[in-house]
């Protein structure tokens, strides 16, 4: 099990404060490197045991509030109420704390709905005093509080004591998490939703998680569909948030892991000045304070950064951090899928691919692929689209191609979305159809926190900062709403009507059989100096057309493509993998010629593939040679 995965530990940053009357700190002492252990004592009472590696503090929750307003930033309080004595956490991996706050509240909850100890058992638990590691959560724990849960009373749940009722969203004695983040929401009217995470991650998604934690400098890749986006998150979430930089080649990926561009990370323009100039603009005061405290650097859709750019980056890092290791010392964590969309290229010239830069070997120490395809579940579908990542076109993949331009992919009034190769086409094609349809046209405009900002903030968000609508707009989702009921990034649907009031929200008719009234959601990413910018708008854009650039990273249920204008190795692949499924999918005239793989790409990954074997053929002699001498 990997670290913090059973919900009962972190490794962070801890402050213990005793508080005056008033509430002000007495007494104040910091723990840089701190275990936090849940568990219990010979009561069964739930102990909260802070270590400094020396001495342990154990704290009783017999009586606690959970301020968890900023768990998601790896933060969160424990205020001990008769102690008048608080834990501040800091610096956790927000994964981990989010397990460990659900694990606590849910473990909580079940104590505090138990039978209390008779007294002939609390003499017999009194003799020795003992500490023991709560247990991971288990299904068993989660039904106990959903039964809980479904049997509240609508004036609230009473405690063990018999004396004090623990009103839904109250703050009292023996208070759960507070509103803003608690797992555990004591609210009766709504149904028991509470459950263990559904999606794990598998053996290879596994492996590479662990290589990170290891410390290691990983490069993952793996063909469209294997879930690196997912991964990346699960990665973001296990560090450390202040020494944790995620950072794309592009806004939108950038968004999607909550992070900023790599070229506003690095803060050297695009890095086509000398290395003493980049050095310099390097070390101006905010974007030097990202160089010196990054020990952790994540880099997606490392396919599009130019090997140039990387060099750069390289020797602009062991510069500013006065050290002779590669990178400077900072960890990196690299992903994407070169068969993909390449560099944009400048001039005649074409551009180097991040593999070919003088430093990637020197600097990655761990090739990983994610082989499993999870996006499509038809293999005869998944055989097609490796053949054309490869660039390969057999007969049989292009009569397939060809006879689905007479598939009939519209249902339910939603059209086909067309990808475009080009950002022009794609504009054009949706202001013109917007404009067809009857009736008046609704505007949506976003709330940015810093109008001043808007460029940036235009970069970053998946969402415009106005949106256009109308009854009967073909649109699609830009955010996972609810996983499980099919509201994912990518849904396509109609808007069927607007709801009567001041907002006069849309209602949404997806594909997957849902209709939904669609509120603002919130986008945060990061700016140079580290400053947060935010952008609160409808999760949806118009889906008409998209452009192939920006349909990386989503599935489509249904997709329409017009291949005639791909000018680039991997676009056709792209284009062609967002489908969800062959039948989703309607190809115009197709020609195998624009289906194209880089043959450098081609050479690189067929070097990595035989790295990957060797490394573990060596791994199971080893193995083999281990079990024969026992």
């Amino acid at each position: 099990m990997l670290a913090g995965e059973d919900g009962s530990q972190l490794q962070c940053c801890v402050m213990v404060e005793q508080l005056n009357s008033s509430g002000q700190a007495t007494r104040r002492q910091v723990i840089r490197k701190a275990s936090v252990i849940l568990g219990r004592n010979e009561f069964q009472e739930i102990i909260l045991r802070v270590h400094d590696g020396k001495v342990p503090q154990s704290f009783n929750l017999k009586e606690f509030k959970l301020f968890t307003k900023f768990a998601r930033e790896g933060k969160c309080t424990v205020k001990l109420l008769p102690e008048n004595t608080q834990v501040l956490i800091s610096n956790c991996p927000p994964d981990q704390l989010s397990l460990f706050l659900k694990t606590l509240s849910i473990k909580y909850q079940a104590w505090h709905s138990s039978k209390p100890l008779s007294a002939r058992e609390k003499l017999k638990a009194a003799l020795p005093r003992s500490f023991e590691a709560i247990s991971p959560l288990q299904q068993k724990d989660i039904q106990k509080v959903n039964e809980l849960r479904s049997k509240l009373a609508p004036n609230g749940l009473t405690d063990r004591t018999n004396k004090t009722a623990v009103r839904p969203g109250q703050q009292v004695k023996r208070s759960r998490a507070d509103s803003n983040f608690s797992p555990v929401k004591m609210n009766p009217s709504k149904k028991p939703i509470l459950s263990l995470p559904s999606r794990k991650l598998n053996k290879e998604q596994a492996a590479v998680l662990s290589a990170v934690l290891s410390g290691k400098n990983v490069f993952f890749t793996g063909s469209a569909g294997t879930g690196k986006s997912f991964l990346l998150k699960r990665i973001v979430g296990s560090l450390p948030p202040k020494s944790t930089f995620a950072t794309a080649s592009t806004g939108v990926a950038a968004c999607h892991i909550g992070g900023t561009t790599l070229h506003n990370f690095a803060g050297i323009g695009s890095g086509s000045a000398p290395l003493e100039q980049c050095i310099e603009l390097a070390q101006r005061p905010g974007v030097l304070q990202h160089w010196t405290s990054c020990r952790h650097l994540i880099i997606d859709e490392i396919s599009m950064v130019e090997a140039q750019f990387f060099d750069k980056l390289e020797s602009v890092a062991r510069s500013v951090r006065r050290s002779t290791e590669p990178f400077g010392g900072i960890q990196l964590i690299v992903c994407g899928d070169f068969l993909q969309l390449p560099p944009v290229s400048k001039g005649k010239e074409k551009a180097r691919f991040c593999f070919q830069a003088r430093s990637w070997r020197k600097v990655m120490q761990v090739n990983m692929e994610l082989m499993e395809v999870r996006r499509q579940t038809d293999q005869s579908f998944i055989s097609l689209l490796q053949a054309v990542r490869v660039g390969r076109v057999t007969e049989e993949v292009t009569a397939k191609l060809l006879k689905s331009a007479y598939h009939h992919i519209e249902r339910d009034g939603i059209l086909a979305t067309r990808l475009c190769t080009h950002k022009d086409d794609v504009e054009l094609t949706n202001e013109n159809k917007l404009q067809q349809l009857p009736g008046s046209v609704r505007e949506f405009e976003a709330l940015d926190n810093d109008p001043a900002q808007v460029k940036t903030i235009d970069i970053h968000s998946p969402v415009s900062r106005v949106i256009q609508l109308k009854v009967g707009a073909q649109v699609m989702l830009t955010k996972n709403l609810d996983v499980a009921r099919g509201l994912v990034n990518g849904a396509r649907g109609v808007v069927v009507a607007f709801e009567s009031g001041k907002q006069g929200l849309p209602r949404v008719r997806f594909l997957c059989g849902v209709t939904e009234v669609l509120k603002p959601e919130r986008w945060v990413f990061k700016s140079s100096g580290g400053i947060h910018l935010s952008r609160q708008q409808l999760p949806l854009k118009l889906a008409w057309a998209i452009s192939i650039h920006k349909s990386q990273g989503m599935t489509l249920d249904c997709v329409e493509i017009s291949l005639a204008r791909v000018f680039e190795s991997g676009q056709a692949y792209v284009a062609l993998s967002r489908a969800r499924s062959l039948e989703g999918l309607r190809v115009m005239d197709f020609d195998p010629r624009v289906v194209r793989a880089d043959p450098d790409v081609l050479l690189f990954c067929k070097k990595l593939r035989k790295e990957r074997l060797l490394m573990q053929a060596s791994m199971d002699d080893f193995v083999g040679n281990k079990e024969n001498s026992w």
